[in-house]
């Protein structure tokens, strides 16, 4: 629920008309930066708040009696087809591409995937890119078996430049100083995960691998060619925060950050 900070931001965006050739998004920031796409500013953190304690949305029961602490059902048919219906015209015909990161269990590297209708399939590879291991099942597409991007490209903007996006805004929801350390449920990846050795391999590695990231983005940043938002400090919020003044204070967090910077963004995507 860190992804409400980013909500925050892409909905200053629309509100002043800042668009982009393209996007990319790994686990969060691909299901709520799908919005971006389709240009409904306030719908991540509308939903969000709608449904957060709603046992199907996210919940110990719904892990327990579907296998996903957020209910794959729920999240990816019935919200965006029903409950708060996604603009599938508008995100068709909105010329951005948008992209989104999963992790390939068997090999242990990220899978890139470009989202160009968010139909069924689409939707399908977005939930795997947000399917947390240990609270998730396991997505099977396309010949592949996946899970959350962020276990192995948690910050892609090597592959965005790589296929082309030389000027690029990136969004973390976590502040500069911040820096991941090796994770206290190893133990129990490396047994929930047995199956994968590679990926097992991969999460070992991700702190180091992050941090290294996270330092490339900032020393591109300190050059001038990219910009980075993110928040000052740490958001303290949990990735499964169920408290409706929570998200909205992550999201208001993302929004007022944002705004101070809007002159700045302008002047950098001019060039």
């Amino acid at each position: 629920m860190r992804g409400m900070f980013t909500a925050g931001v892409l909905d200053v965006f629309m509100e002043n008309g800042i668009g982009f050739d393209g996007a990319i998004g790994v686990s969060a920031g691909a299901t709520f930066g799908c919005n971006f796409k389709s240009r409904q500013m306030g719908r991540a953190i509308r939903y969000n708040k709608r449904f957060a304690h709603e046992w199907q949305y996210c919940s110990v029961r719904s892990l327990l009696f579907t296998g996903d602490l957020y209910g794959a059902d729920f999240c990816y048919n019935r919200i965006p087809n029903e409950l708060d219906v996604f603009d599938l015209a508008e995100y068709r015909a909105n010329p951005m591409e948008f992209y989104c990161v999963a992790s390939d269990c068997v090999t242990g590297k990220p899978v890139y995937k470009k989202l160009e209708t968010c139909d069924v399939h689409d939707l399908t590879w977005m939930r795997a890119s947000a399917s947390m291991p240990l609270a998730s099942r396991v997505v099977e597409i396309d010949g592949y078996a996946l899970l959350d991007g962020g276990m192995t490209d948690s910050v892609p903007l090597p592959y965005f430049e790589s296929i082309g996006y030389g000027r690029n805004v990136v969004i973390l929801t976590q502040p500069r100083e911040y820096r991941k350390k090796p994770s206290p449920l190893m133990p129990l990846m490396k047994l929930a995960l047995r199956k994968y050795p590679a990926l097992v391999e991969a999460m070992r590695r991700r702190p180091e691998e992050y941090n290294k990231q996270t330092s490339y983005v900032f020393d591109k940043a300190d050059r001038g060619e990219v910009l980075v938002i993110c928040p000052e400090t740490s958001l303290g919020i949990s990735r499964t925060e169920h408290d409706k003044n929570e998200l909205q204070r992550v999201y208001e967090e993302g929004r007022r950050i944002a705004m101070t910077r809007l002159e700045e963004i302008r002047s950098f995507l001019r060039g």
